[in-house]
């Protein structure tokens, strides 16, 4: 399976469920927090601790709706890997070309990996991709397998 070039994506639905359980306690805690802060007279850590529960919301909504779900427009539901570079599709239709700089992350729990480079316009693109959305655990090695020539 390590020599297949072509690796389509599917939603994530047991990574759906993680995330799930380790945002929205998160946000409801910092709620939580804000508010108690607010009706104790106290502005400034509420503020601060508002901005938190946005910017950690922001974090999760992209997770679960562009990596987990494929929901946006600009989620990758497939890619390519040739010796000049990855060719990616998004879900628009649009395909990004990754042939300068390209560079393949792994993180140390092995169930997701990252690419990043700068495509044929000259704009420095990332993309994150779990486990999950593979088909199968040859079709994630296969691919990490072909990816770390751009390590």
């Amino acid at each position: 399976m390590a020599s297949v070039n072509e690796f389509n994506l599917v939603e994530d639905r047991k990574g759906l469920i993680w995330d799930l359980v380790l945002y929205i306690p998160t946000i409801i805690a910092l709620l939580v927090l804000a508010s108690k802060y607010w009706f104790a007279g106290d502005e400034n850590i509420t503020y601060l601790l508002v901005f938190l529960t946005t910017f950690i919301f922001l974090i999760a909504f992209n997770r679960i709706f562009k990596t987990r779900l494929m929901m946006l427009p600009t989620s990758p539901i497939s890619f390519s890997v040739s010796k000049k570079g990855v060719s990616i599709a998004l879900k628009n239709g649009i395909s990004v070309e990754l042939v300068k700089d390209v560079r393949f992350f792994t993180d140390v729990a092995g169930k997701s990996f990252g690419l990043a480079g700068i495509d044929l316009e000259g704009v420095k693109k990332q993309f994150v991709f779990h486990k999950g959305q593979f088909v199968d655990d040859e079709q994630f090695d296969g691919s990490k397998a072909r990816l770390r020539a751009f390590k």
